[in-house]
């Protein structure tokens, strides 16, 4: 045997081989991620979601940290991009382990994003081409009560243990859970969703389906009768302790509350002055800006129609691309294709969008809840769909798809951080605005007023959770402290949002805690790398290769970010 062979090593594991191998084990424990990422092999399962396999995660992210303690010690593993795979790994199974060891999942329910939600969504983006697909679906229908029952035995845990969810979440979920279930006359929501599948399945996947709505309505009336009289009279704001917890979760660094708390007044004073100006334009002497655009609910440009509108939102993010690529980005061909769509009944009132599977063989989707309505005025709709579609989430989360290979898949899709996502969708509603893309007083009002949303979205999300005192230069209640009843009735009066809107957000806060923050936030931390990355290179920054470098860094978190986005 020659002396090299004698002496060689194996070469130790490096971050990335770490991170890309936890989301292989990652996706098998949790079928609906690897649905996301376009694993044809998840279609068929769903997670479990009892304590023992929020457990299982749990072990999981412990064992990941162990050896990647060891590939941060490796030859190489200095390098930047093995560096910030690192870095986010450590920060983002650090933050989800605080959470757990908490036990913040025995309490987790919500209007928006619990395991239910994702059980049922995910149905909406597994591949249906094929009856191979649909005999997958089939079997995933079969699993839909197991993955309930699950859940439902994960909130027992909590009751036993006394951690509860919120009363007013509980009754919102309750809601949305009848509302899926159907009634005698109308088919619960995964019988409506299977009817599209091939006629030699028919049988199997109706037999399925009932099921799983059948389930939907044993954990209704669970939800209803054992669940929300025990909790009555709980708290639905988690505290100082708890909000921390949560914001570091979702946006990646330990913020400071009172500080972050000041800046969303800070940001309501300057939009407000911005409102007043574009509301005289459409509407001179108008008591507030809300009133100029309650005259646009009436009067404004609207789209009449679910399939005009869904159409017309398209129209918006094609067009979008067409001026921008070339100019401030340089796109993909597979990046250029975002779909427009509308989501399901029962879902939240707030539009989302659905990245690409990592094949980009399910593009990347926006979804806009219609709410019951067929005519929808114009104003609010251009920003969000900048914000959701392009040159918001659509370009960021399709770049990190395609860039995929020279980062980690984990950096790319299971990595994400809330607040580095939703601070880019805001700085890209903030981009158009400087670009000179919002030239109508209309479509520039409805911004200032998704911008505002978002500075309230921090006063009222810090607020009530602290239980803050509300300052004495508002202009609402100054020197109260915050409640949820006076958080709704701050956000209902500086937002032009219907008030079954207002309701649904103010829900989603109260279960969510530290989320809604991370877009204003977030989209301070991405000014402000811009800003330094202008002011380091002079009249030599190019804004079309920042935005291309910034959007191919991969996930990270708000403590990163600003140093990340500097360099560039």
């Amino acid at each position: 045997m020659s002396d090299t062979a004698s002496t060689s090593q194996p070469q130790a594991p490096l971050p990335r081989q770490i991170a890309d191998r936890y989301v292989d084990e990652l996706v098998a424990l949790d079928p609906v991620n690897g649905t996301y990422l376009g694993v044809r092999a998840s279609s068929s399962k769903l997670p479990d979601l009892s304590p023992a396999g929020l457990a299982a995660l749990a072990d999981l992210a412990r064992d990941t940290l162990a050896r990647l303690d060891e590939a941060e010690r490796a030859p190489g593993a200095d390098d930047d991009v093995e560096r910030r795979c690192a870095r986010l790994l450590r920060e983002r199974l650090t933050a989800e382990l605080a959470v757990h060891d908490a036990e913040e999942h025995l309490r987790v329910v919500t209007n928006l994003g619990s395991p239910v939600h994702h059980v049922r969504e995910v149905f909406t983006v597994t591949p249906t081409e094929t009856d191979e697909d649909w005999a997958a679906i089939a079997e995933r229908l079969r699993a839909v009560p197991a993955a309930f029952e699950g859940y439902r035995e994960t909130l027992t845990l909590g009751l036993e243990r006394k951690l509860y969810g919120g009363p007013r979440p509980t009754e919102t979920f309750i809601g949305q859970l009848t509302e899926w279930a159907g009634t005698g006359e109308k088919p619960g929501w995964f019988e409506e969703f299977s009817a599209d599948g091939p006629q030699a399945l028919r049988a199997e996947l109706t037999e399925a389906a009932r099921a799983a709505d059948a389930a939907t309505v044993a954990l209704r009336d669970w939800m209803r009768d054992v669940y929300a009289p025990a909790i009555e009279g709980a708290p639905d704001v988690v505290g100082r302790e708890r909000y921390a917890r949560w914001s570091r979760f979702y946006n990646g660094t330990d913020l400071d509350l009172d500080e972050a708390y000041a800046y969303g007044w800070s940001e309501f004073h300057r939009l407000l002055g911005e409102m007043r100006t574009e509301a005289e334009k459409i509407l001179p002497g108008a008591a507030t800006p809300w009133v100029a655009l309650a005259h646009l609910d009436e009067h404004g440009r609207h789209i009449e129609g679910v399939d005009e509108v869904r159409q017309w939102l398209q129209n918006v993010m094609d067009e979008a691309i067409d001026a921008l690529d070339g100019t401030h980005f340089e796109l993909a061909e597979r990046v250029r294709t975002v779909e427009s769509c509308i989501a399901p009944p029962g879902s939240a009132a707030a539009p989302y969008y659905t990245p690409p599977s990592e094949d980009f063989s399910r593009p990347g989707r926006t979804w806009l809840p219609t709410m019951g309505q067929t005519r929808f005025p114009v104003y609010d709709l251009v920003s969000t769909w900048y914000h959701e579609g392009v040159p918001g989430h659509h370009l960021q989360l399709a770049q990190w798809a395609h860039v995929a290979g020279d980062l980690s898949r984990y950096q790319a899709t299971l990595g994400i951080v809330s607040a580095n996502a939703e601070g880019w969708a805001l700085y890209a509603e903030r981009l158009m605005d400087e670009l000179g893309f919002l030239t109508d007083a209309e479509t520039r009002l409805g911004y200032l007023d998704a911008q505002m949303m978002r500075a309230a979205r921090v006063i009222v999300d810090i607020g009530m959770h602290l239980e803050l005192e509300i300052p004495a230069d508002s202009p609402f209640h100054p020197g109260e402290r915050w409640t949820p009843e006076l958080a709704q009735e701050f956000f209902g009066a500086h937002s032009s949002r219907p008030a079954d809107f207002v309701e649904s957000e103010l829900t989603r806060y109260l279960s969510i805690p530290g989320q809604a923050i991370g877009y204003k936030l977030g989209e301070r931390a991405w000014l402000l790398g811009r800003a330094n990355a202008q002011a380091a290179h002079g009249d030599a920054f190019d804004a079309k290769a920042w935005h291309m470098a910034a959007l191919s860094q991969g996930s990270l978190g708000l403590d990163d970010l600003v140093d990340e986005l500097s360099k560039l």
